[in-house]
């Protein structure tokens, strides 16, 4: 994943602008559409198994709610900090899991991918590095795998080791290496200072636009974010991934950001760019409609002109083109 003049496009839970995210049909589109690496989010099984969902709350993302032999495993559980009513993939085994079907996180945004709802079954992180293999030799390019270890210290508190979990699947493959296809990000600092002695895969530190990391309450992001914090970052990471909103405080007017992590050493990523008039700052929006798309190539080329290594995108093909 060397540096080069366009960003490496990371397709954001699969192409999930136009199918439900982190199914197979997301991650295939994704391919089929070009991306370089594809995302899944992981999180934890009460067996053990990493599974693909954007949070360990399922209830929005699965048609969990229909099944009634499962009513009685709605709960509610503070995870880093906040409270949240739902069910839990902490709360299933694998095979339990494997009898729901994925659903859009965002119906009323984008109705056209509820088209999909109900037909494909959750995804183990195992499913996802072969998608990424299967992809590749159709292809004939690299896809690589952005996988983002979701609340490692909650589980770990649960009884479920997130890091040992994630290393053994990655040993099984043979990506424990500086040249492997994968792109590992979280949030907390402890994980990835953890994995760094235990895989030579490049990291990257997530950062956001406000708060810290939920294992360092000593830490801000902010602080993380100046030329100091981000030699720190540099100690154990390859790359940083950062809100768009740090990158472009304003639009059109960049921040210090990417230079000082390019002088620190780090590569650096944005998150996240949709489509949606909804997710756009009003001079990339085109009309008042909140689903209707904007000037998202304009968005990301100028990003581009900031020296962005990687964009995250829920529409990886717009990039494409």
């Amino acid at each position: 994943m060397t540096r080069r003049t366009a960003p490496l496009i990371i397709a954001h839970r699969g192409a999930s602008g136009e199918r439900p995210e982190h199914t197979r049909a997301a991650y295939e589109l994704a391919v089929d559409q070009g991306a370089d690496l594809i995302e899944p989010d992981l999180v934890m099984t009460r067996d053990g198994a990493l599974v693909v969902r954007h949070e360990n709350e399922i209830g929005g993302t699965t048609d969990v709610a229909d099944h009634p032999e499962f009513a009685d495993r709605r709960a509610a559980k503070t995870i880093d900090g906040w409270t949240t009513e739902g069910w839990f993939t902490e709360d299933f085994t694998l095979a339990e899991l494997k009898t729901l079907r994925a659903r859009e996180r965002l119906p009323a945004l984008r109705p056209a991918n509820t088209a999909f709802d109900g037909r494909e079954p959750v995804l183990t992180f195992d499913e996802v590095l072969e998608i990424a293999r299967a992809g590749s030799a159709r292809t004939g390019r690299v896809i690589g795998v952005a996988p983002e270890l979701k609340h490692p210290s909650y589980f770990a508190a649960a009884g479920l080791p997130m890091e040992d979990a994630f290393v053994a699947a990655l040993e099984r493959r043979g990506l424990t290496g500086t040249e492997a296809a994968v792109l590992v990000q979280c949030f907390e600092v402890g994980t990835l200072r953890r994995l760094r002695a235990r895989i030579d895969a490049p990291l990257l530190q997530l950062v956001a636009a406000g708060g810290g990391p939920a294992d360092r309450p000593d830490l801000t992001w902010a602080a993380m974010c100046t030329p100091e914090g981000l030699a720190e970052v540099a100690v154990y990471a390859d790359w940083i991934g950062a809100d768009t909103a740090l990158i472009e405080p304003r639009p059109g007017k960049a921040s210090a950001l990417i230079a000082d992590a390019h002088a620190a050493g780090l590569k650096v990523a944005g998150w996240t760019f949709r489509a949606e008039n909804l997710f756009l700052p009003e001079i990339d929006r085109i009309g008042g409609d909140p689903a209707a798309h904007g000037r998202l190539r304009e968005r990301l080329a100028r990003f581009a002109g900031h020296g962005l290594d990687a964009a995250f995108m829920d529409q990886p093909g717009l990039a494409r083109e």
